[in-house]
């Protein structure tokens, strides 16, 4: 039988921590956990524990940035209408949040995404009602832009960056769940074809011309999951778990997580994944099917501080050898 040197060409090495980068089938001995390890590759998603957010929130930003590279915003910190909605600004570098520049206007349940250094916030909910109001952001600060044709909140978008994305459904107060769309081109807002279910509290990942429409709620919890071609919506195969959530990812590779419920959408249809670690709602998403982050959230009314990881199906994974 071939032994590990005669494979790999030299012996299993000790270390004091795990080595940075550690090929496929690499085995070492970590001197400090006095552990033997190897690196393989994930047969399915697994959630771990990210640095705490500064300013614990719910109903914060979706989808801005990568799991190494992420921005969230806004939110709300308290039970209205005592106070609690945010425009902080944090930027995560992949262990640790860091405050910078709030937005001009306070606010939670908008459309937004982009990347850590442009991204956009659009509509949303405020105090005193819902607004139109759009903020793109240029990685130091937020500046105010065209308004959307139409003040919502618990909309959602598929946005790109600070000068292009699609923002739709929503709803207007008290209980009018709306699908109308609309275009961004760094300009301006130009409505343009509805989505074929009306609804708010969904969730929307993608970009101005491939953008994913997922869940969410009419006057019940729906399923439905929707694609944009830039031009019009398609309804296209249900989520497995009716109803709202976070999600991240593209039109051909998303994630929506519901409480601790987690579904890969892989371009046709959605199949269940591994369980996140904390039941919460009304989380923000950030990232990639293979690497993503999901922030925030409540138990509910409370906001929380908590952020999960998430290491997509083949992605690389350090794993402990243990006795039997």
């Amino acid at each position: 039988m071939a032994e590990y040197k005669g494979i790999h060409g030299n012996k299993i090495q000790n270390y004091t921590s795990d080595p940075a980068n550690p090929i496929l089938g690499q085995v070492w001995y970590n001197e400090t956990s006095q552990t033997m390890k190897f690196q393989s590759v994930t047969t399915a998603g697994s959630w771990a524990t990210g640095g705490n957010l500064n300013t614990a929130r719910w109903f914060a930003s979706n989808g801005s940035g990568t799991q190494t590279a992420g921005l969230i915003f806004g939110g709300l910190t308290a039970t209205p209408p005592a106070g609690g909605m945010t425009g902080e600004t944090e930027s995560y570098n992949g262990s640790a949040w860091t405050e910078v520049n709030d937005l001009n206007t306070a606010r939670n349940a908008m459309a937004a995404g982009g990347t850590q250094t442009s991204a956009l916030a659009a509509a949303g909910d405020i105090l005193t009602g819902v607004t139109s109001v759009s903020e793109s952001w240029n990685g130091t600060c937020w500046t105010n832009v065209s308004s959307l044709n139409t003040a919502r909140r618990y909309l959602a978008g598929g946005i790109e960056s600070g000068t292009a994305g699609v923002a739709f459904g929503g709803l207007i107060p008290p209980n009018s769940a709306l699908g109308e769309t609309e275009l961004y081109n760094g300009t301006s807002w130009t409505e343009v074809a509805d989505l074929n279910t009306a609804r708010r509290s969904l969730a929307g990942v993608g970009t101005s011309t491939a953008g994913l429409a997922m869940g969410g709620y009419t006057t019940t919890q729906v399923a439905n999951t929707e694609t944009w071609n830039g031009t019009s919506w398609t309804e296209v195969a249900d989520q497995s778990t009716a109803g709202g959530g976070a999600g991240f990812g593209t039109q051909d590779s998303a994630l929506k997580s519901q409480n601790t419920s987690t579904e890969i959408w892989n371009g046709t249809s959605w199949s269940p994944d591994t369980s996140s670690n904390n039941n919460l709602s009304n989380r923000g998403g950030i990232g990639t099917t293979s690497l993503g982050l999901l922030v925030g959230g409540e138990p509910p009314n409370v906001g929380i501080n908590t952020t999960e990881e998430w290491t997509g199906a083949g992605s690389p994974q350090t794993k402990t050898i243990t006795s039997s």
